[in-house]
């Protein structure tokens, strides 16, 4: 009788060509405390903050700990806080908001991950925050750069315009988000988790009704093939497991080719990444010959009927009204 039979205390069982080392490294990993950067991304999605706000407040850990020539930040306090963010403000001269934005990463990380409150950081240096105005186009320039525009990077374009949305807002609308008969769009987690009702301009429901054609044809050539599956927020693919293949379910701005997981085998189709139209709207910006640039944090086109909120957000307008080209 060998010495690998079952007991009480512990069962290791070595799968063909696998080396006892090997397992005896993966059991040791496993034994292992989490790294720091993975405790922040689960503290952050534990408290269901975007991805983006993930990847931004991880990266400002990262430069922190570097700043500090690697040192691990239970080992710092105030003062290592102090120097980075005034280094950030004098020898980076970043904006205010994105020193804030820095000092925020950093308070979230000793509070929800090292478990320790930030006490007075002193006289930290900030930097100052201009006031700014922001760019405002005329109803001319806005149909002069959508004259540049094409297909469906002109319908993603109108709809931003027309119904008052951010960026990603358009790229992650839903065909159950489109309410034809009551001219609605319902926005699902806007900016700050919030859902709001935006109104649908007359002049966009047939490009709308003909694209979802298109969309369906898609749709249905990909169940076909056994796939059309998309991804629903917060695990509702295991709450509704056909869900994922309802046609209500899918994106109103599909991506042109099927992405493919390389270990599952898997195929489907995510929205329109987000850097095709900032692409495509500052190219048509060029075209018509303007000075003026798009807001950089949407790189979409601000409508003027909301005057000194066009930089940040945009108003619908009732009578919207471009043609297409």
């Amino acid at each position: 009788m060998t010495s690998c039979t079952n007991t009480s205390q512990a069962r290791i069982s070595v799968r063909d060509g696998e080396s006892l080392a090997s397992m005896v490294d993966k059991l040791a990993s496993r034994s292992r405390p989490p790294k720091l950067l993975d405790q922040m991304r689960e503290a952050l999605r534990s408290r269901h903050y975007s991805r983006r706000t993930e990847q931004t407040y991880c990266q400002w850990v990262k430069r922190y700990i570097h700043f500090h020539h690697v040192r691990h930040p239970a080992e710092m306090a105030e003062p290592e806080i102090n120097a980075f963010l005034t280094h950030l403000a004098v020898k980076e001269k970043v904006a205010a908001s994105t020193q804030n934005q820095a000092l925020s990463a950093l308070l979230f990380l000793y509070r929800h991950v090292l478990g320790r409150e930030v006490g007075d950081l002193g006289e930290v240096i900030r930097a100052r925050k201009p006031k700014r105005l922001p760019v405002v186009m005329t109803r001319e320039e806005v149909k002069g750069v959508l004259a540049n525009l094409s297909g469906d990077k002109w319908l993603m374009a109108s709809v931003m315009y027309g119904d008052g949305l951010r960026l990603m807002e358009c790229l992650r609308l839903r065909v159950q988000n489109l309410d034809f008969s009551r001219n609605e769009i319902l926005v699902r987690d806007g900016k700050g988790a919030k859902d709001r009702i935006t109104m649908l301009p007359e002049s966009l429901k047939a490009p709308l009704q003909e694209h979802l054609k298109h969309v369906r044809a898609i749709h249905e050539r990909d169940l076909a093939d056994g796939w059309g599956r998309v991804l629903l927020p917060n695990a509702l693919d295991r709450k509704y497991p056909n869900a994922p293949k309802e046609w209500r379910w899918q994106w109103v701005f599909p991506q042109e080719n099927r992405w493919k997981n390389s270990q599952t085998g898997d195929e489907g189709r995510h929205h329109v990444h987000e850097s095709i139209i900032q692409k495509a709207v500052n190219g048509a910006v060029r075209k018509a010959g303007l000075a003026k640039r798009p807001p950089a944090m949407l790189s979409v086109i601000p409508s003027p009927h909301n005057s000194l909120k066009a930089a940040t957000t945009f108003g619908p307008s009732r009578n919207f009204s471009v043609t297409r080209t």
